[in-house]
């Protein structure tokens, strides 16, 4: 059961994808739709620059009428990277996802990418340890 990032990180995919933001949009989006994912990190030597999601590419390039093959990443990326450490809670980047309106969240140790977390992880793990609750609860109750 997972109370901190760390905790939720261990129980997924460890696989953190990047992308770098000079690649072409239409790239960044054929590997969402290969790896099953809704945002990229945008990497530059290593550093976050960026984030990618298919909520930029709907608005900032299909709603605008640019070609995805000839805008790059860093036209479209949000440059302010709204992110979470290891230890914090997973109940406070809930709070956070839904203050900012946000679905993907880079995880950074330092100035270290650790990972992404997505809505669905944060749902996922609250409800899991809601039900560890309850059923405390309800053996408590019962006396078993």
């Amino acid at each position: 059961m997972a109370d901190v990032i760390k905790d939720l990180l261990k129980t997924k995919n460890q696989a953190i994808w990047t992308i770098e933001p000079g690649a072409s949009v239409y790239d960044a989006i054929k590997e969402m739709a290969d790896r099953e994912i809704g945002a990229l990190v945008v990497t530059e030597e290593n550093r976050v620059v960026g984030i990618i999601t298919e909520r930029d590419y709907a608005r900032k390039v299909i709603l605008r009428g640019k070609s995805s093959k000839d805008t790059a990443v860093r036209d479209i990326m949000t440059e302010k990277v709204i992110y979470v450490q290891p230890d914090q809670k997973i109940d406070e980047c809930m709070a956070l996802m839904t203050e900012k309106h946000i679905r993907h969240l880079p995880v950074l140790n330092g100035e270290k990418l650790a990972g992404m977390i997505s809505i669905g992880d944060v749902v996922k793990a609250i409800i899991s340890k809601t039900e560890f609750v309850i059923d405390q609860l309800t053996r408590y109750i019962s006396g078993t």
